[in-house]
């Protein structure tokens, strides 16, 4: 599965923060993301889907959920995901994240 360039942080924040900016597209996006040799863009979409629920960061967690989709994450995964995370995480967590999901997943 080929990288794709992320840009979103120079285009949205480029001009009020240039260096989390680049820091965001060049640092995060550009060196980490990229290590596929390390480890697949699906288990790093995993990883941050999971990082992102725990946290509550559900306005991040809309486009990297979107991400892991295109990264091969099947409906049945996230929703397993979700569900075993409820018992770590939080049930309203959880609820937050299953809208979201249906949302992104509503095409499968």
């Amino acid at each position: 599965m080929a990288f794709k360039k992320q840009t979103a942080g120079h285009e949205l924040l480029g001009d009020f923060a240039p260096k989390f900016a680049e820091l965001n597209d060049d640092v995060l996006f550009g060196q980490v993301w990229s290590r596929e040799k390390e480890l697949s863009p699906r288990d790093r979409s995993l990883i941050t889907v999971t990082s992102l629920i725990t946290s509550g960061m559900f306005e991040q967690l809309k486009y990297h959920m979107g991400k892991a989709k295109e990264n091969g994450v099947t409906k049945e995964e996230i929703a397993e995901v979700i569900t075993h995370l409820s018992f770590y995480a939080g049930w309203p967590k959880a609820w937050s994240a299953f809208n979201l999901a249906k949302e992104i997943y509503a095409e499968d």
